[in-house]
């Protein structure tokens, strides 16, 4: 590797990103920690990097000079190997009269062997941000070569709340008595919820082509290339019908049934490893249901999609699944630890779609309980578990309702979907 490729890189960046206009999240590192941020790709794990520079350079602690900024998706350095990394702060330090430089490394899941430079690094004192778009980097094996060294974080793509900030809507106290503010956050949670929060796109016309690039990127670039995979179709097919299952459990027997009768001839160990494929890159994750034993949980579970413009990228007419989708998004996002299973449905004589054990709580979702057949079905299935598991909240999450039911000695709060994500 050639170091006058990695002195330009490194000054094109500094201007580039001291210039960058940014769509600012409410992010906060610790002064002297080091972080990991890892989730899909285009969440905003680099603008965060960004972020965090521009603010240091706006409060005084730094000059742009000071950051060692490196993108390892940058073609000029695609060769570039794990011996190799420590040319990085050999090139800097040519250029720069400064002993210890910021470091940023973004996508350095492509390099292998990368935790071992990321580890010497942090012993040696620096400052260091990394990203990927790997959740192989959550692994207890990255975690135990870091060392407890690095603060790991998972990125997803804008929150409702964010998106409200975008278009420079401001929720004060009560804002949801206000019929004109409630009216423009309505609308803009119509856009939100069938096109996700991706910020690049907000701003386009045509969201859907964008969405389908981003999507044929993820599959082609970093499942399809990265993992050799020969049959394309199989993989194609698997991620529309995972869309099209969204709500229901499913098996992976079940699953190789509806490839195998398409034509594509793959084994159930492939079945497996494709699955591991689509969650590793963030395109989707699992559920699992509680009572389910921990080999059940991998091969039983239900299966969405990180962002709601992805799922409705594969659907006609699917706002029920969207609606589900976007509540399970949501409740990852908060209470998701590392790899820990803290978010489940439970399937026991009865189907819930999300229990909270350690938060003791209970959620179903749908679209409308106006018939009184749904409503009852609803209400039954928390009155169920209860009988199970003692439960401090219990919702039913709908697109547009909102109440109080109060039976069998118990509160179940009924409300919008653009509320709750603004809870």
């Amino acid at each position: 590797m050639e170091k006058r490729i990695i002195k330009a890189i490194i000054a094109e960046r500094q201007q580039e990103i001291n210039e960058i206009q940014l769509v600012e999240r409410p992010i906060f590192f610790e002064e002297q920690a080091n972080y990991v941020l890892v989730g899909i790709r285009r969440a905003g794990k680099s603008y965060q990097m960004y972020q965090d520079i521009q603010n240091r350079i706006k409060s005084g602690k730094a000059v742009i000079e000071d950051f060692l900024y490196i993108n390892f998706e940058d073609e000029r350095i695609a060769s570039i190997e794990a011996s190799e990394l420590g040319l990085l702060l050999e090139c800097y330090a040519e250029m720069y009269d400064n002993p210890k430089p910021l470091i940023y490394l973004d996508e350095i899941q492509n390099i292998e062997g990368w935790e071992k430079f990321a580890r010497r690094l942090a012993d040696s004192k620096y400052r260091v941000f990394i990203t990927g778009s790997n959740a192989k980097m959550l692994s207890s094996d990255i975690a135990t070569t870091l060392g407890g060294r690095y603060i790991i974080r998972e990125i997803f793509p804008f929150s409702f709340a964010e998106f409200l900030t975008y278009h420079q809507v401001e929720l004060k106290k009560n804002w949801e008595y206000n019929p004109t503010l409630r009216l423009q956050v309505i609308k803009l949670f119509e856009i939100y919820f069938h096109f996700g929060g991706f910020a690049e796109m907000f701003s386009l016309i045509d969201k859907r082509e964008w969405i389908n690039s981003l999507y044929q990127k993820i599959l082609l670039g970093d499942i399809i290339a990265r993992n050799e995979i020969r049959n394309g179709n199989a993989i194609r097919l698997l991620a529309r019908k995972l869309a099209e299952s969204v709500m229901q459990p499913i098996t992976q027997i079940r699953l190789l049934h509806i490839i195998k009768s398409s034509g594509s001839n793959i084994s159930r160990n492939t079945l497996a490893d494709y699955l591991v494929y689509m969650n590793d890159v963030y395109l989707t994750f699992n559920i699992p249901n509680f009572i389910d034993s921990l080999v059940e949980r991998t091969s039983t579970c239900k299966r969405y999609y990180y962002d709601n413009g992805l799922l409705n990228n594969f659907l006609v007419g699917g706002e029920a699944k969207l609606l589900e989708n976007i509540v399970a998004i949501d409740l990852i996002e908060r209470y998701r630890k590392g790899e820990d299973d803290r978010v489940f449905f439970y399937n026991k004589g009865v189907k819930v779609d999300f229990y909270l054990p350690n938060e003791e709580m209970a959620i179903q979702v749908s679209y409308s309980i106006d018939e009184p057949l749904t409503r009852e079905r609803e209400v039954r299935a928390l009155r169920k578990i209860v009988e199970v598991y003692s439960l401090k909240k219990a919702f039913i999450i709908t697109r547009d309702e909102e109440n109080i039911i109060s039976e069998y000695g118990m509160d179940i709060e009924v409300v919008p979907v653009w509320k709750w994500l603004l809870r």
